[in-house]
């Protein structure tokens, strides 16, 4: 029998958070499991290069791109007030590996810290980012954009 090809790598998460966190956010999608799903919000979405984009993180992708920094998936994630079957759990964004990527990731996880989880994906050669806990989709859009924009102003590998 052949023995599984060892050169698929495994994720690597790299961001850091504590204990506590990860018991955190294991219990708030417990918690978000049990809970009744009613749509209360449709999904908003635009067009944004050759695909639809979440209305609330459209701003961010459109920067980010405009900077080199190129954007595969997205999704602004869930809240109590949206389509919990249209969304993901988390606001996420995936990102192509590139050096500009690389520089602004450890720009934004100096900023988002605790509130920001950073998976690699070596196989894929890109990186997952998203909010580390369900209640922070909104703020996450919001704040990728802001640390975007002040990363563009204040980077000097931007133009």
């Amino acid at each position: 029998m052949k023995e599984p090809d060892k050169c698929i790598e495994q994720e690597q998460v790299l961001s850091s958070h504590t204990k506590e966190r990860w018991w955190r956010r294991r219990r708030e999608v417990e918690e978000w499991e049990q809970r009744e799903k009613g749509i209360k919000k449709e999904k908003l979405t635009l067009p944004f290069l050759n695909d639809e984009v979440d209305v609330e993180l459209f701003p961010a992708l459109s920067l980010l791109n405009s900077m080199g920094i190129v954007t595969e998936y997205s999704c602004a994630g869930v809240s109590e007030l949206d389509d919990p079957v249209s969304h993901s759990l988390y606001a996420y964004v995936t990102l192509r590996e590139s050096e500009a990527a690389q520089v602004f990731l450890a720009y934004l996880r100096g900023k988002m810290r605790h509130r920001l989880l950073v998976v690699y994906e070596p196989a894929r050669r890109r990186y997952d980012i998203s909010s580390f806990y369900i209640r922070h989709n909104r703020s996450f859009c919001f704040l990728l954009y802001h640390y975007a924009l002040q990363w563009k102003n204040t980077c000097p590998m931007v133009e």
